[in-house]
C-alpha cells in the first residue's frame, strides 16, 4: 500500500502548547503538545502533534514549550484622531463630569476641531504609535472608528487614514463609520438635521469601500433611538452591518434597538436592562465590554455580566482607545481590568479578545481561533499558563507575533 505524500506547507510551529479557542472545544481549547501548520497565510492544521498528518515544511519553528493563542483582536477603538484631552482629565480630577465637559464644548467636539484641521498624513502619523503599542502585545486585528470629523470630508479622511494604516503596518484593519458620534456645532439644536447629513454621507463612503460597518452613539448627549433607527435603515440600504454605543451613561433601549437590526455588537452596556440582554441573546449581537472607559471615568454601575452569562450573550473585551475617556493602548491591561472590575474569568477574557472579538467585527470565519481555514494570525507567549495574560499588569510576555503566516 502506497504511503501518503507529506502535505506541502510554508511553515510549522511545533513543540507548542495551544489555546485554540475553537468554538466546539471546551474552555480555551487547550492542547499540551501542539502543532500548527500553515500555507499561503492560512492554517492547515492546529492540534495535537501526534494526530497531525505528515507535512513537508519550508520552515519549522521550535516553540520550546511556549503557549500560542490566536492573534489578539481589539474590536473597539477610536485610534485615529488628532490632539489629546489631557486638560479635560485635569477637569475631571477637579470634579467635573464627562457630561458637563461635553456640554461646555469639550469632549468629542474638542477632538473634532483638532481632527478637522489634520491632514490624512497627520492622522496616520499620530495613530501609528498607538497602533504599534497594540502590535507589540500580539494584536493582529484592530477596529478603527471615524467620528471626530463630523463632516463628509473629514469623516472620509479619517476612514482613509485607517485603511492606510493597514498598509503602513502588517495588521488587519476593520473600519466603522461613526458619523453619528456627536452633534457638531454647526447643527447645534438640530440633531435630526445632522442625522440627515450623516445619512447623506453614506453613499460616497459605501461606494469608496471606506467602511465595514456603521456605528452610532445612542445616549442623552448623543442621539435618540429614533434617530439611530433612521441611520440603521439607511445603512441596510447600502448593505452595511451596524453596531452601537449603547447604555453607557443611561438606559436608552439602545441594545434592544441594535438587536432588532441584527447588529454585530452593542458596546459599553453599563446600564443594560434585562430586555436588552434577552434581545441580544436572540439576535446573536456581541456585548463589547470597555473596562478602560469604566475605569477612566470612575463609573460605579457595572454591566450585567451574570445576566449576560445566563442568557448566553457572547462578551468581547476592547480598549476603546480614544483621547477623552479611555486613552488605553494595552489590550492585555484591558483584560486585567475586565477581570478585576467586571469579574470576567480568564477564559472569558481570552475569548473576549479573540473568538468573540472576531464575531463583533463580522470576522468569525476569518480569524479569532486556531482552526484550519482561518488566517494564520498567532501570538506566541513566554508564559507558563494562559492566566498570566490576564493576571499581570504592565508586563508584556509576547515572544513573537505572526500575521497571515509571516
Amino acid at each position: 500500500m502506497a504511503t501518503a505524500r507529506p502535505i506541502r506547507c510554508d511553515r510549522i510551529w511545533r513543540n507548542a502548547r495551544l489555546a485554540t479557542l475553537a468554538t466546539a472545544a471546551p474552555g480555551l481549547g487547550t492542547v499540551e503538545d501542539g502543532l500548527i501548520a500553515a500555507a499561503q497565510g492560512r492554517i492547515l492544521y492546529a492540534g495535537p502533534a501526534r494526530e497531525a498528518p505528515a507535512f513537508d515544511a519550508a520552515e519549522t519553528v521550535d516553540c520550546a514549550g511556549r503557549w500560542i493563542t490566536p492573534g489578539l483582536i481589539d474590536c473597539h477603538t477610536h485610534i485615529v484622531h488628532a490632539g489629546d484631552r489631557a486638560h479635560e482629565f485635569e477637569l475631571r480630577l477637579a470634579g467635573a463630569s464627562y457630561e458637563e465637559i461635553a456640554r461646555a464644548g469639550g469632549g468629542i467636539v474638542s477632538t473634532m476641531k483638532a481632527t478637522r484641521a489634520a491632514s490624512e498624513a497627520d492622522l496616520i502619523a499620530a495613530a501609528l504609535p498607538r497602533v504599534d503599542a497594540l502590535i507589540a502585545e500580539g494584536v493582529t486585528t484592530i477596529e478603527v472608528k471615524s467620528g471626530y470629523g463630523l463632516t463628509a470630508d473629514s469623516e472620509a479622511r479619517m476612514l482613509r487614514a485607517a485603511r492606510r494604516i493597514g498598509s503602513a503596518r502588517d495588521i488587519r484593519i476593520s473600519t466603522s463609520f461613526l458619523g453619528a458620534h456627536a452633534v457638531p456645532p454647526e447643527y447645534a439644536g438640530d440633531a435630526d438635521g445632522y442625522i440627515d447629513a450623516v445619512i447623506a454621507m453614506l453613499p460616497a463612503i459605501a461606494a469608496e469601500g471606506l467602511a465595514d460597518a456603521v456605528d452610532a452613539y445612542c445616549e442623552t448627549i448623543g442621539f435618540t433611538p429614533a434617530q439611530v433607527e433612521r441611520l440603521f435603515a439607511a445603512a441596510a440600504r447600502h448593505g452595511l452591518p451596524v453596531k452601537l454605543h449603547a447604555e453607557q451613561l443611561s438606559d436608552q433601549g439602545g441594545a434592544a434597538l441594535a438587536a432588532r437590526h441584527g447588529a454585530l455588537s452593542a458596546d459599553h452596556l453599563e446600564h443594560l436592562d434585562p430586555a436588552g440582554v434577552k434581545a441580544m441573546a436572540r439576535s446573536g449581537t456581541v456585548a463589547v465590554l470597555l473596562p478602560g472607559a469604566y475605569y477612566f471615568m470612575r463609573e460605579t454601575t457595572l454591566p450585567p455580566i451574570d445576566l449576560m452569562r445566563r442568557h448566553g450573550v457572547a462578551m468581547a473585551v476592547a480598549t476603546d482607545c480614544n483621547p477623552g475617556t479611555s486613552p488605553l493602548t494595552s489590550l492585555l491591561l484591558a483584560m486585567n481590568m475586565a477581570a478585576t472590575e467586571f469579574r470576567l474569568t480568564v477564559d472569558e477574557c481570552l475569548a473576549g479578545v479573540t473568538r468573540n472579538a472576531a464575531r463583533a467585527l463580522g470576522l468569525a470565519d476569518e480569524t479569532g481561533t486556531l482552526e484550519p481555514g482561518k488566517a494564520c494570525d498567532l501570538a506566541i507567549w513566554n508564559i507558563e499558563r494562559p492566566a498570566e495574560l490576564v493576571y499581570r499588569m504592565g508586563c508584556n510576555p509576547l515572544h513573537a507575533r505572526v500575521r497571515a503566516g509571516r
